[in-house]
Parts: structure tokens; C-alpha cells; sequence
């Protein structure tokens, strides 16, 4: 049994061809979306020759877009984005901040961005600075920056660092309290037996 077909493409096809490609395509990924949905058919040379006004067609938008992105990519690169979120006090986000949030956040500043286009590095789950990469074509990569604020004013600094002696013990620091003011002691009044 065969493990790949060779189909003629009749419609555009996300990261497999354009209309009149002649491509291999696993069996199954034929059978059950290519087929079913008439973006592909068997090949032959009438076919062939039926797509070519169509196929021109095709070829000027995929040229069109290209040209777009590659300006946009010229633009977006080194770009600095501020999204504002919800926080605990340690800075530790209360969800996490995905691929469709910065798309839409770059969308909001004039970029049109599919969420599928941003590789995040990490998991983004606190307040910080980040780089993320963009990358719209296997050519056409952009790098930006990400910063990632709390929705409310935070008091980091304040907090002081744990330590532990030699064998793992907790060092209990004694709390710093402004001291009081010294208060007169109240002077005994003398009593009538003196």
C-alpha cells in the first residue's frame, strides 16, 4: 500500500502549495481533509492547463503578500510592547500571557500578526522584560521586546531574603520596629503619710 499520493492542488494551501503545485501528500492527509474538501484532485494535463489563469492569479497575491511582510518585518523588528496584567505580590502573573494576547497587542499597534507567528521562549507567568521572536516566513524574522507590567504598584524591594545557617536551619531575624520614644516615668506623688 502506498504511503504518499501525488494530487494536483485546485485551491491554496497553508505550507503546501499554491493553486496548479503537483505535490506528495501523505494518504491520509488526502483522504481526509484534500479530497473531502476539493482543494486537491488527481493530476492530469487538462487539469494542468485548466489552472494556469488561475494559478497567475495566485502567484501575483503570494507576491503581493510577500512584499507586505517584508515591510512589516523591517518595521517590527526591535519594536517594544507593554502588556499590563494582574499580579500577585511576588510579581508571579495569575495566568499566563499567550501567543494570542501579543498578536492582538501588535495588532492594536498596526501589526498584523497570526498568533501562530509568535514563538514565545518560555512560558510567560511574571513580571519582567522578554525578547520574542516573530517569525511570519521560513525568511522573514523579527525580534521584539516584551515588557510585562503589574496593574498596580508593587513593593518588591521591600521584602528581605531568607538565610539558613550551615545545617539547613531557618535564621530568625528579629523584626527591625522604629524604636518609641522614651516616655517620662511618672513621678510618684507623695502621699500624706509622709
Amino acid at each position: 500500500m502506498a504511503r504518499s499520493v501525488k494530487l494536483l492542488l485546485t485551491e491554496n494551501v497553508d505550507n503546501l502549495g499554491i493553486v496548479g503545485d503537483v505535490v506528495n501528500v501523505k494518504v491520509g492527509y488526502a483522504r481526509n481533509y484534500l479530497l473531502p474538501f476539493n482543494y486537491a484532485t488527481t493530476p492530469s494535463d487538462e487539469l494542468i492547463a485548466s489552472l494556469a489563469e488561475k494559478r497567475a492569479i495566485a502567484e501575483k497575491e503570494v507576491a503581493a503578500r510577500r512584499s507586505q511582510r517584508e515591510e512589516m518585518i523591517g518595521k517590527l523588528n526591535g519594536q517594544e510592547l507593554t502588556l499590563t496584567r494582574a499580579c500577585n505580590d511576588q510579581g508571579q502573573l495569575y495566568g499566563s500571557v499567550t501567543q494570542q494576547d501579543i498578536a492582538n497587542a501588535l495588532k492594536e499597534v498596526g501589526f498584523t500578526v497570526a498568533p501562530r507567528e509568535v514563538r514565545l521562549p518560555t512560558t510567560i507567568k511574571r513580571i519582567d522584560a522578554f525578547d520574542i521572536h516573530i517569525k511570519v516566513d521560513s525568511d522573514l524574522e523579527a525580534d521584539i521586546k516584551l515588557w510585562v507590567v503589574a496593574d498596580r504598584e508593587l513593593d518588591l524591594d521591600q521584602e528581605e531574603e531568607m538565610e539558613f545557617d550551615n545545617e539547613g536551619e531557618l535564621i530568625v531575624k528579629e523584626k527591625k520596629t522604629p524604636k518609641a520614644e522614651a516616655k517620662p516615668e511618672a513621678q510618684a506623688e507623695p502621699t500624706a503619710a509622709e
